[in-house]
C-alpha cells in the first residue's frame, strides 16, 4: 500500500501526528493520546501503518507476559510526494481533504474534551484569510511558511513546551476570477 492510502484515513493520520516530533511511543500510549477513538482500533491502524512501513519498532519489551513494541515514525514515509499528489483525480483529491478535516475535528474535538482546555489562553486559531497573489507570490509564500515551520519541527518537548497542530490549507477561492474580471 502507498503512502497516500495509508494516510488517507482520519485515525492512521491522528496516529502520525502523536508520532511526530521523533516520539517513540507504544500503541498503549497511542491509546492514551486518542482516548475517543476504541483500543481495538488503534491497535489495529498502528499494525497497518507499521506493515505499510510508515512505523517501525524500535524496541519490545515483555509486559505482564505480553511483548509491548515501541514504534517511531519514519518521517520520510509519512508524506505524500509531489508526483503522487499531481497524479490523483479531484475525486481523489476530495477524499484526502475530507480525511485530513475528519482528522482536524476529531483532534479538536479532543482537545475541548479535556478538562483543562482553554481555547483563549492556549491561543487556540481558527481563521481564514482571502489574499489576491499572483502563482509566483504564493509559492513564496508558501516556502516563506515552510522555513518557519520546519525551523520549529525539531523542537524537542520539554516542560513548557506543548504539542500544537498547525493546519495550513490553502485554495483558489471559488471563481478564481481576477480585479478585473
Amino acid at each position: 500500500m502507498d503512502s497516500l492510502n495509508l494516510l488517507v484515513h482520519p485515525v492512521r493520520l491522528r496516529i502520525v501526528h502523536a508520532m511526530a516530533g521523533g516520539q517513540t511511543r507504544t500503541t498503549s500510549e497511542l491509546c492514551e493520546r486518542l482516548p475517543d477513538v476504541s483500543k481495538a482500533t488503534v491497535y489495529r491502524h498502528v499494525g497497518v501503518l507499521a506493515d505499510g512501513g510508515i512505523l517501525e519498532v524500535e524496541g519490545e519489551q515483555r509486559v505482564h507476559g505480553a511483548v509491548e513494541r515501541r514504534y517511531r515514525l519514519r518521517r520520510e514515509r509519512a508524506v505524500v510526494d509531489e508526483a503522487t499528489a499531481a497524479s490523483v483525480s479531484k475525486e481523489d483529491h476530495r477524499h484526502v481533504f475530507a480525511t485530513a478535516m475528519a482528522a482536524l475535528i476529531a483532534e479538536f474535538n479532543a482537545y475541548l474534551d479535556r478538562e483543562d482546555a482553554d481555547p483563549a489562553a492556549d491561543l487556540v486559531g481558527y481563521r481564514q484569510h482571502a489574499l489576491w497573489l499572483s502563482r509566483a507570490e504564493l509559492a513564496e509564500m508558501i516556502g516563506e511558511l515552510r522555513e518557519v515551520i520546519v525551523r520549529r519541527m525539531g523542537h524537542e518537548p520539554t516542560a513548557d513546551r506543548v504539542r500544537y497542530l498547525l493546519s495550513p490549507i490553502q485554495f483558489p477561492a471559488a471563481g478564481g476570477a481576477t480585479a478585473d474580471g
